[in-house]
């Protein structure tokens, strides 16, 4: 099923790699190719790889400072975004093709788009709301479809909420609504619908397919916290850390609200 065709995808990327190690494209797909496997930190390794070999190629900060994340290094990942950041600059933004296709195998992110939010999401994990803002913000700015634009106002909105500025937070909702074209991005969507007063929780979590992802429930457990329910929140960010995937983001939010908490 799914694995072998990431087994054969990795295999595939690892022969065009080794018939041309030096071509930068070909080092980012078997780091990518090696991280849907799950091996985060050789994934890392190749992309290091990449930065030895093309020191002003943005691409490899960017892939490794989010594989970063996902091993809970958020300093080297804040470095490594950092400098993928500062190598952008000025520069124009390409799409970013997609390892595992959404269902209309239509691309929705793009380099500029996923180092500011992964650098935004860095310094969110370590509780750094106004560094976390900045990032989000530009990732917003630079969004140029509805499934980026939902995914920066989700984290936008809990870090304003976080900072108590409930009227700058809702700002962020007035250009949400239930007509905007999303592929991928579904539970974002849903969640600030949420935030709006527009679906109730029980249509959320209700949602199948969207109940049980680790960014809806953590979107959830969120809402309590800020809305002076923390024992619910806490509870709640317990089941997402004892039942979720671990590297889902949402898992890893969870994790660090009580590692905070304790």
């Amino acid at each position: 099923g799914k694995d072998s065709l990431q087994i054969a995808n990795y295999l595939r990327a690892l022969d065009t790699y080794n018939s041309n190690p030096m071509n930068p494209d070909f080092i980012i797909w078997l780091g990518r190719r090696t991280a849907y496997l799950g091996d985060y930190k050789a994934a890392i390794g190749i992309y290091h790889e990449g930065i030895l070999k093309f020191p002003e190629d943005a691409r490899f900060y960017r892939h490794s400072g989010h594989r970063y994340i996902s091993t809970r290094r958020l300093d080297l990942a804040i470095r490594d975004l950092e400098k993928a950041a500062s190598l952008i600059e000025g520069k124009e933004d390409k799409i970013e093709p997609d390892g595992i296709p959404n269902k209309l195998n239509t691309p929705v992110s793009s380099l500029h788009t996923n180092i500011y939010y992964h650098l935004g999401l860095a310094y969110y994990l370590k509780g750094e709301w106004r560094n976390a803002l900045a990032h989000f913000d530009n990732c917003l700015k630079v969004s140029t479809n509805d499934d980026m634009r939902v995914a920066a106002s989700h984290w936008l909105y809990m870090i304003l909420r976080r900072m108590n500025l409930p009227d700058e937070a809702s700002q962020i909702l007035e250009p949400i609504n239930a007509e905007m074209t999303i592929i991928e991005n579904d539970g974002y969507h849903q969640l600030l619908l949420f935030y709006k007063g527009e679906l109730s929780e029980d249509q959320l979590s209700g949602n199948d397919s969207l109940g049980s992802s680790e960014a809806v429930q953590y979107g959830i457990a969120n809402w309590y916290f800020y809305n002076d329910q923390p024992d619910e929140a806490r509870k709640r960010f317990h089941s997402i850390v004892d039942n979720g995937n671990w590297a889902a983001f949402g898992f890893i939010a969870a994790e660090a609200e009580l590692a905070r908490l304790k």
